[in-house]
């Protein structure tokens, strides 16, 4: 590829022989040449033409020149809405050294955010054997007949083990979020999730709607969506009568456009719902709606924070079914 400083001097070139000839076509119509230059004299329209077809050509030969830069932009976009993971392209040769270095700091980013993913799940692997032996324990004092003692422990650890989770899909989410090229269709996850809730909720004839075009996907790693989601579908199937229902829509730009950026996810249920000063309050982590249910009371913070760090949010309202309805919304991958 031509280099920018080339184009930039040919254009200029062909400007300047543009400026100059219109510059004597104009002192020839006005008869200041006229004994001087005869040639000029005879054809003054030819020489107008030839200075139009040079500044048009310089015109256009600097434009293709800062066109490759253009691109680079559009390169760049495409690289921070999660589209691409490296910049794609020949450029200029000004440019390129550029793109080669930044295409190096993203592979490098990109290696140290998996590392640091990978230690967070050997620290939660090194954790969960404890846990998993506690656990162990305190069903060994329900057998010998200390029940209290059980359930307090078997509660203080699955605190344990809700805390675990939450600071490890933390951590996996702020080093996604900070990953070019985090995308995930929200029917995989969505189906994939309604599927094993079925399963698990089998003896109460629970029916679960999923309404999620295949074409909608969002800038989020897999397994962040599939803990968002799940949280909200089981909290929805929880405290559900009969239904529950999951959909997404494109949510409209502000300023009208028919293409938006963001997907709304729904998760609505038939269930008693929650009283509208409480939807506040379960988004804290460690509350919940009702203490006597099950639950540490971290799911909808988690939710909450994830969706956060994706540029996110999460809203609770009234559902048209009756009971509550979790609004989650996300980066649109294009």
């Amino acid at each position: 590829m031509r280099s920018l400083r080339g184009n930039v001097m040919l254009g200029a070139a062909l400007w300047t022989v543009g400026l100059l000839a219109v510059w004597a076509t104009a002192l020839t119509l006005y008869g200041s040449l006229r004994h001087s230059i005869v040639v000029v004299h005879s054809y003054p329209h030819a020489l107008m033409a030839v200075a139009i077809v040079a500044m048009a050509a310089g015109f256009a030969i600097v434009r293709s020149g800062l066109k490759p830069l253009n691109d680079l932009r559009a390169r760049l976009g495409e690289v921070q809405s999660g589209r691409a993971r490296r910049i794609e392209g020949e450029y200029p040769a000004e440019v390129q050294p550029v793109v080669s270095d930044l295409n190096a700091l993203l592979a490098h980013q990109e290696q140290a955010v998996s590392r640091a993913i990978a230690k967070a799940g050997d620290l939660a692997h090194g954790l969960k054997t404890p846990l998993a032996v506690l656990s162990n324990e305190a069903e060994r004092a329900a057998a010998a007949g200390h029940g209290e003692l059980a359930a307090a422990m078997a509660e203080q650890i699955e605190r344990m083990r809700r805390q675990v989770e939450y600071h490890l899909a933390h951590a996996r989410a702020a080093a996604a979020g900070a990953t070019a090229g985090a995308r995930c269709a929200v029917a995989d996850s969505a189906a994939g999730l309604a599927r094993t809730l079925l399963r698990l909720h089998a003896d109460r004839g629970l029916a679960i709607d999923v309404q999620v075009p295949a074409t909608h996907v969002v800038r989020c790693q897999r397994e962040d969506l599939d803990e968002m989601l799940g949280n909200l579908l089981d909290n929805a199937c929880k405290w559900a009568k009969s239904r529950v229902v999951i959909s997404s829509a494109i949510l409209p730009p502000e300023g009208g456009s028919d293409s938006g950026d963001t997907i709304e996810i729904t998760v609505d249920d038939d269930g008693p719902g929650l009283a509208a000063s409480m939807r506040e309050a379960v988004l804290q982590r460690g509350v919940r709606a009702d203490e006597a249910a099950p639950g540490s009371g971290f799911g909808l913070a988690i939710v909450r924070d994830l969706a956060g760090l994706y540029g996110g949010a999460i809203a609770l309202d009234a559902s048209p079914a009756g009971g509550l309805r979790a609004t989650l919304r996300l980066p649109r991958v294009f």
